[in-house]
């Protein structure tokens, strides 16, 4: 071979090393660093979209993806997209647990999402532990946090224990001669209605029900000289018909205060049975189905009146001064302001995100810990985790309103008066009754060096367009000083 030739042949094989230098490169660039960098971060679980729960689980829903689509119009979380899967676990247990192990083991979600309601959550928090995966929900009332778990977080819980504390302080601002004497319970017979149970009597069965160790948590009925005269438990699904004995037989007992520690449907059933048996009690405390807009709906001035508790409201300063937009986004969307569960919903996305946001990446042992050792700043407030997940015990009390939940108790974030003792019915007066992805600009690009290389990269590899730009100058120029070079030695 002349030595041209041989001068020839190593400036190509030059050049050839030179691209695919160039060219490898880019792309271990891309796969390594840019790809992963804009991969959406998947967050799974279920909620019970259909059966006796859904009235509540699609207000949890629509407060996640409104927190979803918030995120991804702010650039992601840590500069990733974020894609929420939702299974529809049929307000059933057993595929509460099932749909989470699913999303953790199938999809390969990065984070969970909680569920609803606190059975689905006993469930779904085992599953979490045994994963090793940050989990924040209403959790399972106080029995599911004093499992020793180590992920799951209740920000904030949905605590049953919790739930009559302001109902029981408001009764007890009372004269003694004006609170009620006797007191009915229709308890639904499963782990949130005796949760609620607890709350109201101000003692807690530790560990487990049917444990036999009992402490005091806080005022309760008998702190206030109030007789139970009346306790009956019944199972869900129910009927109108067992509905309505249950109230017939706390008209017979004489009881002065209703406590229907119920959910939406049976809460419902409860209110219309109380009407027909003009059953009229001087306050009736429901558990959760008065926080949600189908309870106007369903019972119209009928549903007015009822006591409940919650641990979020609109109207507490947190909501209402600092994030005016949540409020103004559920009057335009519809027609409404912000349901509570939209709120649980929206708060307990916050919190993961103050997580991931706090350890700087997905790494549920760094997120568990700093969970535990950070303030966290919500719509419900600012509060700080303990040993088992929660933050201090506390509840407001509510009132359904001329149709609107007003927080009546503590006095310091009352919205309205309350009104005590109950109207009688006929003083009534009415009827009875995807998170968002990111979107690829691939613009045009007029032919010159590196064009076949950016239609490698962009229109084959799915390049954002931020690093087709930059590629597509280095690799135009390394091609243009090659061509030049090789024309000059050949």
């Amino acid at each position: 071979m002349s030595k041209i030739a041989a001068t020839k042949l190593k400036a190509i094989i030059i050049a050839v090393i030179v691209v695919a230098a160039v060219t490898g490169g880019s792309l271990w660039y891309y796969y390594t660093v840019v790809l992963p960098a804009r991969k959406p971060i998947k967050i799974g679980g279920s909620l019970p979209l259909t059966g006796i729960y859904s009235e509540t689980a699609k207000w949890i829903e629509r407060g996640y993806r409104y927190w979803a689509d918030e995120i991804n119009k702010k650039g992601g979380l840590l500069g990733r997209p974020v894609e929420l899967i939702i299974y529809d676990d049929e307000s059933d247990v057993d595929k509460a647990r099932m749909y989470l192990e699913k999303a953790i083991t199938v999809d390969h979600v990065d984070l969970i999402l909680g569920g609803y309601p606190g059975t689905a959550c006993v469930a779904q928090m085992a599953v979490a532990e045994k994963y090793h995966m940050v989990y924040i929900s209403m959790g399972g009332h106080l029995w599911s946090f004093e499992q020793g778990y180590q992920y799951c977080f209740g920000g904030p819980p949905l605590m049953g224990q919790w739930w009559a504390i302001g109902f029981l302080e408001f009764l007890e601002s009372l004269p003694p001669d004006e609170r009620p004497k006797k007191a009915a319970i229709l308890v639904m017979d499963n782990v949130i209605g005796w949760a609620c149970w607890e709350s109201v009597m101000g003692k807690h069965e530790v560990g487990r029900r049917g444990s036999g160790e009992w402490v005091d948590i806080g005022i309760g009925l008998d702190d206030l000289g109030i007789e139970v005269v009346l306790e009956e438990a019944y199972s869900l699904p129910t009927t109108y018909e067992t509905i309505l004995s249950l109230v017939a037989k706390a008209k017979a007992s004489g009881a002065d205060v209703l406590f229907t520690l119920s959910f939406f449907d049976d809460g419902v059933m409860t209110i219309r049975a109380c009407k027909e048996l003009d059953y009229e009690p001087k306050a009736i405390f429901q558990g959760v189905g008065t926080l949600i807009p189908a309870w106007v709906e369903e019972l119209g001035k009928d549903g007015d009146y009822v006591f409940s508790g919650t641990m979020l409201h609109w109207k507490l300063p947190y909501v209402k001064d600092e994030r005016p937009d949540l409020i103004e986004y559920c009057r335009k969307t519809w027609g409404i302001d912000p349901p509570l569960y939209f709120l649980f919903g929206y708060c307990w996305m916050q919190v993961l995100q103050q997580a991931v946001e706090g350890v700087g990446r997905i790494d549920h042992d760094a997120m568990k810990d700093w969970l535990r050792t950070h303030e966290i700043h919500t719509i419900a407030g600012t509060f700080t985790f303990d040993e088992k997940g929660l933050p201090p015990p506390y509840s407001y009390c509510t009132q359904v309103i001329n149709g609107s939940v007003e927080l009546i108790w503590p006095p310091e974030v009352r919205t309205a008066e309350p009104v005590y003792p109950r109207p009688h019915w006929e003083e009534y007066g009415g009827a009875s009754a995807t998170a968002a992805g990111l979107t690829v600009d691939v613009e045009s690009v007029p032919p010159g060096p590196g064009h076949l290389c950016y239609n490698i990269m962009a229109n084959h590899l799915g390049a954002p367009s931020f690093i087709k730009g930059p590629m597509m100058l280095i690799m135009g120029l390394t091609a243009a000083v090659l061509l030049v070079t090789l024309a000059k030695v050949l």
